[in-house]
């Protein structure tokens, strides 16, 4: 009996006092994954799509793709068609888009508060927080490597952010913790500290392994086994490379029917083309063959087009965002995902400065806005992206968070119901009148405008008596508060301890390394 078995047996029981810490816990107001009632943008016309389609297929039949210290797979490609020479896989126009196709357009993740799972792919869109920084920065302690402690207080603030649906995954990375072992704590917080969606390892294929036995004590195995609750980020070695690390994490999670985002890592002008076609091109044939290699795994795979593009600085060689490359970019990948049939992950508050400022500002709005309107699916870093990447930071957590707000606003559209046409506040008032005091005013205004939650909107004199704070400074305080405030979800007893085994016996399986 392995290690998820025995534990499973250990989880059950401890119902009631998961029902007793429910009734005590502190409530707060947390949205439901947005449903768009507004037009995508859709920026290729037909003959540029068919051109780009047509270039992707030639890229895979003539140049070819790498699949790196993966005999396995290149056996899987052989028997599929493909011509194979050495590592090189050579796929036949229109194979690799017939496998795509039994990939299934949508999918829901459960989490373990079923109200809090989310459908990912059609009209939805499901807001996750940032992934992968090493570093974390706060108003206090500024810049430095990221500890288990700072990633679980970033668990905390995304589980209490009412505008964020899904936990994510290494919101961080914490450096105080051997890199053999971190992804077990990461995971442990997660499951416990939050009751959203949340995302598994693939920094190994057995860390993946590890991810779905810890779900199967979390979840129940049969659960597993019938259900999407994972999410992973499989990212590909661009140009056209896919390594054996992401694919064994790929294989893993595929064969156990777990979601997985395929996604190339693209700095336009180092691994791709400077022009936005020739970047999509390459986008397309990367993300076509990562998906038909997990349907070659396993047909019906729950899989997500994922495109992470950025441009590139000629000057200085660093990443740029919230440029109108990448949301060319973004948009036209949208437009060649939905022709696919799958989900889409693309978007995020994405910004190359070094503070939560009005560079981060401008940029991160930049790309939120185009990433709404591009029709994504499931939406990374979120919120908490700090120099391009390599910081999660506290205080713009909470303004990104503040501010998907708007997202979910604007994704409503107009509405057009009798209320929303306001024919009886015009008759009311009339000419010369106002409209403060009319009944459809005063029935509609709580919820008639979006609201930040953070920014400040008192006259200049209130604000200069408090202290004429800024927004970090408004958001530092909110960091706290919120922190302050947090209370776990109730999680089954049993359940729990059944899950700090795991952990234990895996640490002690096997010795600290940090590299």
């Amino acid at each position: 009996m392995n290690d998820a078995a025995v534990a499973g047996r250990r989880a059950r029981g401890g119902g009631g006092s998961a029902r007793r810490a429910e009734r005590t816990a502190i409530s707060f107001d947390v949205a439901g994954y947005i449903r768009r009632n507004i037009p995508n943008f859709e920026i290729l016309n037909e003959e540029a799509l068919e051109i780009i389609e047509w270039n992707a297929d030639t890229v895979l039949e003539e140049i070819g793709v790498n699949f790196v210290d993966n005999p396995g797979a290149l056996d899987l490609w052989r028997d599929a068609g493909a011509t194979v020479t050495g590592e090189r896989v050579h796929i036949p126009r229109g194979l690799a888009r017939r496998l795509c196709a039994t990939a299934p357009s949508g999918f829901t993740q459960h989490a373990r508060n079923p109200a809090r799972s989310v459908e990912v792919g059609g009209r939805n869109l499901v807001l996750a927080p940032v992934y992968g920084p090493p570093f974390v920065r706060d108003r206090q302690g500024g810049r430095r490597y990221a500890t288990i402690a700072d990633f679980r207080n970033f668990v905390k603030l995304g589980y209490m952010s009412k505008w964020l649906h899904h936990s994510g995954g290494t919101v961080c990375e914490p450096t105080d913790v051997p890199v053999n072992k971190r992804h077990l704590d990461m995971l442990l917080a997660h499951m416990e500290l939050s009751d959203k969606p949340f995302m598994g390892s693939v920094t190994e294929p057995v860390r993946a392994q590890d991810s779905i036995e810890m779900c199967e004590i979390l979840f129940g195995k049969d659960f597993v086994a019938r259900n999407t609750v994972m999410t992973s980020l499989i990212n590909i070695n661009s140009p056209l490379t896919f390594d054996s690390t992401m694919m064994g994490a790929l294989e893993v999670y595929a064969r156990a029917g777990q979601a997985a985002i395929v996604s190339p890592f693209i700095v336009g002008g180092a691994m791709a083309p400077v022009t936005v076609a020739g970047t999509l091109t390459q986008v397309l044939a990367e993300v076509l063959a990562g998906v038909a290699y997990s349907q070659l795994v396993r047909p019906g795979a729950p899989v997500i087009f994922g495109a992470f593009v950025t441009s590139i600085d000629m000057n200085s060689g660093a990443p740029t965002f919230g440029t109108p490359e990448a949301s060319h970019i973004t948009y036209g990948a949208g437009q060649l995902a939905r022709r696919l049939g799958l989900p889409y992950r693309s978007g995020g508050a994405f910004c190359g400065s070094k503070l939560p400022d009005a560079q981060a500002a401008y940029e991160s709005a930049n790309s939120l806005n185009m990433a709404l309107l591009s029709g994504v699916n499931f939406m990374l870093h979120a919120c908490g992206w700090l120099e391009g990447g390599l910081v999660s930071s506290y205080e713009k957590f909470v303004m990104d968070a503040d501010q998907l707000g708007t997202l979910h606003h604007l994704a409503k559209g107009i509405i057009m119901d009798e209320n929303g046409q306001g024919m009886d506040a015009i008759r009311e008032v009339g000419p010369g009148g106002h409209y403060l005091g009319c009944s459809h005013t005063q029935a509609n205004f709580k919820s008639a405008f979006w609201r930040s939650d953070l920014f400040d909107y008192k006259p200049f004199e209130t604000w200069d008596e408090e202290g004429a704070r800024d927004t970090e400074a408004l958001a530092a305080e909110r960091v706290a508060r919120m922190l302050g405030d947090y209370q776990p979800p109730a999680l089954d007893v049993g359940t729990a301890e059944a899950l700090h085994d795991y952990v234990a016996r895996k640490k002690a399986s096997v010795p600290d390394a940090f590299i």
